[in-house]
């Protein structure tokens, strides 16, 4: 079984925690990507999303629950696949056509739309109702603010990135987990004496590469680093804390901390994965879609109680909170501003009742994942399996505890530099461009 972060995000931005515990489930959205209302935009209240189980199946009855409490204003689903769908929104959106309920990432799309005033502004929705908003994790709005405002409402499932470990690993060497990043430093040469490679990485990937940074500009500066770049501020990319974690990582690089060949290797093919769960390697930073991979493939490897996992350690001397995370924080739904004001109020009827409610949190904790809600810890006792039961505590804890959750750098920019990023970053991790190369080029797509 494959389960790539392409998969993951296909299957849905915060949901993929379900192919990870549900382990031997799909590569990929299964479902024919066909209407099943035919509805089409400007038709009354209308609500396009992803195909893909279980998401899928848990969104259409949210949809059901909706329209048969409320036999007068009917919401019309539109479902795609996932390429169909990104083609689709945003012709549609910017033709003045769109959905009334517009499912999405968050993050720079959502900004797109925002620049353009295609959505609603939800902060005034929030605070009429602040008891559902109360009920969902603080740091997933991050993805669903633009300029201060809430502009898209967090549903669905959370995935944060862990440092994931092989105990093991560490009782061949006496050690213990990193507490802060000068453990980590200290741990490579221990680790490399004994023959096994301190990180795993499938570094041909680039997006893995990524999350080192998102971690470390995080841990050594703060939210507001990327911030800064995500608000489009020139030269942000060369803050003194960004200067800084590029330096950090190229240190970690050349004292050999990622196993040799990393550049070689492909995230999608889960060797990254098989190269901890085997003891090649002792650690190996990653996002929690991964956890399933390893418990489907890697014999006693989680079942036997040998995976460790933790939250990124903070960094000596950093201004970053170490509750803070990266990933992906949640699923987000936003209303279009062209729709009807009577579809409008139909659509946030749906948003207050239907997208967090009882069910949807069943449904959800019964799938595998943890919902962006607090709700979804009482629901954890119905976990059979103990490791399953303690994987999916820590990640509602992470996620729920988090100061900020950072959401993917390549899904929160632009597309252009988001591409420029990855191509960056790689170069980077190769040692083939210096930190400040690195913040030059960058710098040079602020705002595009």
């Amino acid at each position: 079984m494959t389960t790539s972060r392409r998969t993951f995000l296909r299957l849905t931005a915060g949901g993929a925690v379900a192919a990870g515990l549900a382990a031997c489930g799909t590569s990929g959205p299964q479902s024919s990507g066909t209407s099943t209302g035919g509805a089409a935009a400007g038709t009354g209240t209308t609500y396009w999303f992803l195909t893909g189980q279980p998401q899928q199946s848990i969104r259409e009855a949210q949809v059901k629950r909706f329209n048969e409490a409320n036999p007068d204003t009917q919401i019309k689903t539109t479902q795609f696949q996932n390429d169909a769908f990104k083609q689709k929104i945003k012709t549609a959106i910017g033709a003045g056509q769109g959905p009334t309920l517009i499912w999405g990432w968050g993050g720079g799309g959502l900004k797109s739309y925002v620049d353009a005033n295609q959505v609603e502004d939800l902060t005034g929705f929030f605070g009429q109702n602040a008891e559902l908003k109360n009920q969902i994790f603080p740091a997933a709005f991050g993805a669903g603010t633009v300029n201060g405002k809430i502009y898209a409402m967090p549903v669905e499932a959370t995935t944060p990135i862990v440092l994931f470990y092989n105990k093991k690993a560490f009782e061949k060497i006496g050690a213990e987990p990193p507490q802060s990043w000068g453990d980590i430093m200290d741990l490579v040469p221990k680790f490399n004496d004994a023959k096994i490679a301190p990180f795993s990485l499938g570094g041909q990937s680039r997006w893995t590469n990524m999350m080192w940074l998102e971690f470390l500009y995080d841990r050594i500066g703060g939210s507001e680093v990327f911030q800064n770049i995500f608000d489009g501020k020139p030269d942000a990319w060369s803050d003194p804390s960004s200067l800084k974690a590029l330096e950090e990582v190229q240190k970690l690089v050349k004292a050999n901390g990622f196993i040799k060949g990393f550049s070689s290797i492909t995230a999608d093919s889960n060797a990254d994965q098989a190269l901890l769960y085997t003891g090649k390697a002792a650690m190996m930073l990653h996002g929690a879609w991964t956890y399933g991979g390893m418990k489907a493939d890697g014999g006693d490897f989680v079942t036997g109680g040998h995976l460790g996992y933790m939250n990124f350690p903070p960094v000596d001397g950093g201004k970053g909170d170490p509750t803070s995370t990266v990933g992906n924080p949640a699923a987000y739904l936003s209303i279009s501003s062209k729709a009807s004001d009577q579809d409008k109020e139909v659509a946030k009827k749906f948003l207050a009742g239907n997208t967090l409610d009882a069910p949807s949190v069943d449904a959800w904790v019964g799938a595998g994942n943890i919902p962006v809600v607090k709700s979804a810890e009482a629901k954890l006792a119905s976990v059979q399996d103990k490791n399953d039961a303690a994987w999916l505590k820590f990640v509602y804890d992470t996620s729920s505890k988090a100061k900020t959750f950072g959401q993917s750098w390549d899904q929160a920019l632009s597309p252009t530099a988001a591409e420029a990023l990855l191509d960056n970053i790689a170069k980077l991790f190769q040692l083939s461009i210096s930190p400040q190369q690195f913040a030059d080029s960058m710098n040079g797509v602020i705002g595009k």
